[in-house]
């Protein structure tokens, strides 16, 4: 991606992301007065470092929070630039990958991409919280408002591959019944407009981990004959089971895990 590419990117990204600054946070207080100040695990902390490095190998499995040292380098991290480089790296690998792949006239070759901090970024809705345990009731909350700013360098790609002639599949766990529609808003209003299908966790996947529900809906994205060259996603529960297709991609995420 091109300089000024990404410098547009941002500029799509920081403009909802103002919206964001000025609602209240999941528990009442604008989200930007509950950050943690600077330092306290900010900066390049050699401890907070490795950790996030662990989880990005997957490493550290089963987190259900932030380490308290860390809640001022993630947030950091996630803020001030370092995120943005390292999602605009890993687009661009993507993007060099599916390059060398030249899709069929069958219009059968398809990528899958994660919806939540692959699509869209809960950032803001975090760092309210502090980067704490996940909270189901209040993420279906912020979820609903369908505010969620799109990632820059993921609204790139994901045009980009669709004007290379890939078929691209949206699927997430978050709840059919109570957030379809705000979803489909919210991925409209980010620029990720002009999917195949977006796949939402119905009621008969309640209860199932996201590696089995995930694992379902490829199994039968392969059964209808489509080709998964590509698979999108911020959790290794989104690249792990059954039908991943022939690459998977990780994006950056310390904020939290999803088993």
């Amino acid at each position: 991606m091109s300089a000024r590419g990404r410098l547009t990117m941002l500029v799509v990204f920081f403009l909802p992301l103002l919206h964001c600054v000025l609602l209240e946070g999941a528990e009442g207080a604008p989200w930007f007065w509950r950050w943690p100040p600077i330092g306290g695990g900010g900066g390049e902390d050699p401890y907070c470092l490795s950790w996030r490095v662990m989880v990005e190998a997957n490493n550290a499995k089963g987190w259900r929070r932030v380490p308290a040292p860390c809640i001022g380098y993630v947030r950091g991290y996630m803020a001030w630039g370092q995120y943005y480089r390292d999602v605009g790296s890993v687009a661009d690998q993507v993007a060099a990958y599916a390059a060398q792949i030249v899709p069929t006239a069958d219009g059968l070759d398809a990528w899958v991409f994660d919806v939540d901090d692959t699509c869209l970024s809960n950032q803001p809705y975090y760092q309210a919280k502090q980067f704490g345990a996940y909270d189901p009731v209040a993420f279906k909350m912020w979820a609903s408002r369908g505010v969620c700013p799109g990632i820059p360098a993921m609204q790139w790609l994901f045009q980009t591959l669709r004007g290379r002639g890939f078929r691209v599949f949206l699927v997430t766990g978050r709840d059919e019944e109570t957030l379809a529609s705000s979803t489909v808003a919210n991925l409209a209003a980010a620029g990720f407009f002009g999917y195949d299908r977006l796949i939402m966790r119905s009621a008969s996947y309640r209860g199932q981990s996201s590696v089995a529900f995930k694992s379902a809906v490829r199994r039968q994205l392969v059964a209808e004959g489509y080709r998964l060259r590509g698979n999108m996603g911020d959790q290794w529960s989104d690249l792990q089971g059954e039908c991943v297709g022939d690459r998977v991609f990780k994006v950056p995420n310390p904020m939290y895990f999803v088993p």
